[in-house]
Formats: structure tokens, C-alpha cells, sequence
């Protein structure tokens, strides 16, 4: 196979955006032939400093946020690798990462996205191994049994918080923090579907090419870390939000009305039931952190919009 073709989407996330590039230089130097930045009309300075930190790096600058969908379209028209590395801003890749996922698709020509085992800030192994939005994953979600009885296969929710992320598996669903993609197949399956703005693109775009034939790999042997919210934190409400309507448009397109008033349900029972739960803890005295204020907040906010259809 030709050398990886980076792709990095970045809003205001400059500081995890310089980290991310600086992996890319130190770690994948012989393997990758060109990074493309899309900047979504960043306003913390992040455009100017991959223009003058790393002037061999592709940048594309968007004169608004286009969302992630539509921005990484713009690099995966741009590319020219036969590897296409999708890589959130606020990933760094370990070590061999990208050189591991491209030998594995260079064996497996029915593979179209390999993945690899993620790790966050703390060291801890985040789900990245995932299973395909259902009516019963999504209510184990909604009534937390995907925590109670995490260990349990079939309560264990969308994110299969059971899974061993040591061990290779082929996945329906992979996170769409770092994918390695064999451009042939991006190119037949078609590009992001640029109607989910953020959030859910990737579900998509997995469920889309296993449905062209192409197998999805989890390969523990590749590593990277994701601070997770490089962009995000920026406007948590926002996101937390987005995430709904992103959800809204997954299930309308798949299950149609039917599946849109399943969702919404749900999602009134999970915030709801995690509304009531952090309310009685509060009066009780319980917890009074800032971060249950942050979700008490979250729950709110989600609850009315799900319910008037009122955002911030």
C-alpha cells in the first residue's frame, strides 16, 4: 500500500491539536505522506499555529464550522493515500499505531476500517469496541443496567462495557476517535453523511460499510490515548445536545418515525431517572460537587428540550 493520508478535524481545541501533530511527526515520520488539517473557523489561534509550528502539514481553513461530518468530507476529498487515518484533535498516537493498523489492512483486503485499543488521560481503557444502536442496548442504557451489570454480554449496553479490549475481535461499531480506512472502500461506500453535524457520523458510517460487505477490525496490537472533549468541553451543553439530535437523525433514518419516538422516550427515561436520582442526593446532601451541578444541569437542559424542543 502508498503511505496514510491524517486526517484531523480540530475547533478550538489548539493545545490537544499541537500534541496530536507532534505524534504524528514523532511516531509515523516513514509512513505517513501528507496530515490534513481542517480547521472549523477556530477562534483560539489554532490555524496560525499549525501554520507556523508545522508548515508541512496541509491546512484547509474553513470559514465556518461545518461540524465534523462535512469537514472530514473536505480532507477525504483532499487525500491521496491508499490509508485514510481519521484521527480526532485530541488524540495522541502511540508508538507504531498507524504502521500496525496499515500492515493489518494490507493483509485483510475485506477489512475496510481497523481500529485501534484507546486509553484516556488516566491510563484507563475506554470502549472502543462497540456494538450497533438497538431498541433493548439503548433502553439498558436508559435504566443504567449497562453499569449495574456491566460483566453481563446482554445487559452490557452499545458500548459492550463487558468486552476485553485486549483481545482482537471484528466489531460492528468502531470509535470514530482514530480509524485506519482503506481508501478503495471509503471511496465505494461514499463519504461521512454530512446530516449528523456531530456525534453518530461514525455509527453511520460503520453501519454503511459493513452493509457493503467490508469487515471492521478492533486490533489491540495499535495504541493511542484520547483526552476525550478537545472540542467539546468548549460548549458541554451544546454537545450534549447535538448528541440527541445527532441520535434523533440515526434512528429516523434507520427506523423512521417509529424509531425517532423510541428514542426520544428513552432518552426522556435516562435523563429523567438521572435528574430525580441527582436531585434526591442534593436535598440529601449526599453530593454537592460540581460536577453533579454540571449534570444536574445536563439533565435539565436535555429533559426540556426533549420535552418543548427548547435548546440553550
Amino acid at each position: 500500500m502508498n503511505k496514510i493520508s491524517v486526517i484531523i478535524v480540530s475547533w478550538n481545541a489548539r493545545e490537544y491539536l499541537r500534541e496530536c501533530l507532534a505524534s504524528v511527526a514523532a511516531t509515523a515520520r516513514d509512513d505517513v505522506s501528507e496530515t490534513i488539517v481542517i480547521d472549523n473557523a477556530s477562534a483560539d489561534g489554532s490555524a496560525e499555529m499549525v501554520s507556523r509550528e508545522f508548515p508541512e502539514v496541509i491546512l484547509i481553513r474553513s470559514k465556518e464550522n461545518l461540524g465534523f461530518a462535512a469537514a472530514n468530507n473536505l480532507g477525504l476529498q483532499r487525500a491521496r493515500g491508499e490509508v485514510l487515518a481519521l484521527v480526532n484533535s485530541d488524540v495522541v498516537l502511540h508508538p507504531n499505531c498507524l504502521r500496525t493498523l496499515q500492515a493489518f489492512l494490507e493483509r485483510h483486503e475485506d477489512v475496510g476500517i481497523v481500529g485501534p485499543r484507546i486509553v484516556g488521560r488516566d491510563g484507563q481503557v475506554q470502549s472502543s469496541c462497540r456494538r450497533l444502536p438497538t431498541v433493548w442496548n439503548n433502553f439498558c442504557r436508559a435504566v443504567a443496567f449497562d453499569r449495574i451489570f456491566s460483566r453481563a454480554s446482554l445487559l452490557s449496553g452499545h458500548e459492550m462495557r463487558h468486552f476485553d479490549h485486549n483481545v482482537q475481535a471484528e466489531a460492528e461499531v468502531l470509535s470514530g476517535c482514530l480509524w485506519a480506512v482503506r481508501a478503495k472502500a471509503a471511496k465505494l461506500v461514499g463519504g461521512l453523511d454530512e446530516r449528523f453535524f456531530f456525534y453518530m457520523e461514525d455509527v453511520d458510517w460503520c453501519r454503511r460499510f459493513r452493509s457493503a460487505g467490508w469487515r471492521l477490525v478492533f486490533l489491540p496490537q495499535a495504541t493511542a490515548t484520547h483526552y476525550g472533549a478537545g472540542s467539546s468541553a468548549n460548549a458541554p451543553l451544546r454537545y450534549s445536545l447535538q448528541y440527541h439530535r445527532a441520535s434523533l437523525t440515526y434512528w429516523q433514518k434507520y427506523h423512521g418515525r417509529a424509531g425517532s419516538i423510541f428514542y426520544r422516550s428513552n432518552a426522556l427515561v435516562h435523563h429523567g431517572l438521572r435528574f430525580v436520582a441527582r436531585s434526591i442526593k442534593r436535598l440529601l446532601g449526599r453530593d454537592d460537587s460540581n460536577a453533579s451541578r454540571q449534570k444536574l444541569q445536563e439533565d435539565h437542559v436535555c429533559l426540556r428540550w426533549l420535552l418543548t424542543g427548547k435548546g440553550l
